[in-house]
């Protein structure tokens, strides 16, 4: 049988925002080149799988019209 620990909301959100002054957040220009980075891997990601699946329904198409 698991016994709950006694939870308080207050000491909770307290040692919440006491870890996130911890945070070593990133600059506006790394958010930005980062955002970035992940559109065009997205795109780059995105295109490739497309061709494939352009690619393999052709194949299909080519050898059930045989």
């Amino acid at each position: 049988m698991h016994i709950m620990p006694n939870i308080n909301p207050a000491k909770f959100l307290s040692e919440v925002k006491t870890e996130l002054t911890k945070v070593t957040w990133p600059t506006r220009p790394q958010v930005t080149r980062l955002t970035m980075v992940v559109i065009l891997i997205s795109l780059a990601v995105g295109l490739f799988v497309g061709g494939l699946d352009f690619v393999f329904t052709k194949v299909v198409a080519i050898i059930l019209k045989r």
